[in-house]
């Protein structure tokens, strides 16, 4: 087993170790700057998503923002019932379709998906800061966003 080690002197040489400790790192910034505005994570993401589809081209559908959020079709519907609760979204459902819905950000949720925004923005800015070059994040990130399970590159 020792030799599957041997090709770093330190665990912070192996960029998975390292992405996992900055990922974890990032979540901790982001639960921080959304805890003031009542949000998980999840639920900034998905608000994001029907704010960013609906300002492309109307009210998403739930499988539009997941796909779009990259996440879970169950988890999604669970997230978004629960901002339906908190008065943050409305589903109303697609007409001769029975399983699909239609997302809408109520007016109280566009106003804290913004105020959210702002500070996930900030917080942003300050963890990747310390980058060599923060400017080239976004595009580094993009690269390895774009491979499916497969690790084949995914255009947009």
């Amino acid at each position: 087993m020792s030799d599957s080690f041997d090709q770093w002197e330190s665990a912070w040489d192996s960029p998975g170790f390292v992405l996992w400790h900055a990922t974890l790192r990032w979540q901790q910034a982001m639960r921080s700057a959304l805890a003031p505005h009542d949000l998980t994570h999840v639920q900034f993401v998905l608000l994001a998503s029907i704010g960013w589809l609906a300002d492309r081209g109307g009210p998403p559908t739930q499988r539009a923002v997941a796909d779009h959020a990259g996440a879970d079709v169950a988890m999604t519907s669970q997230a978004v019932r629960s901002l339906e609760a908190k008065g943050l979204v409305l589903r109303e459902r697609v007409a001769g379709d029975a399983r699909s819905w239609r997302l809408r950000l109520t007016p109280t949720g566009a106003e804290r998906l913004g105020a959210a925004l702002t500070a996930v923005e900030a917080a942003d800015r300050e963890f990747f800061a310390p980058a060599p070059d923060p400017g080239a994040m976004p595009a580094i990130l993009r690269a390895l966003a774009r491979r499916d399970r497969a690790g084949t590159r995914v255009e947009d």
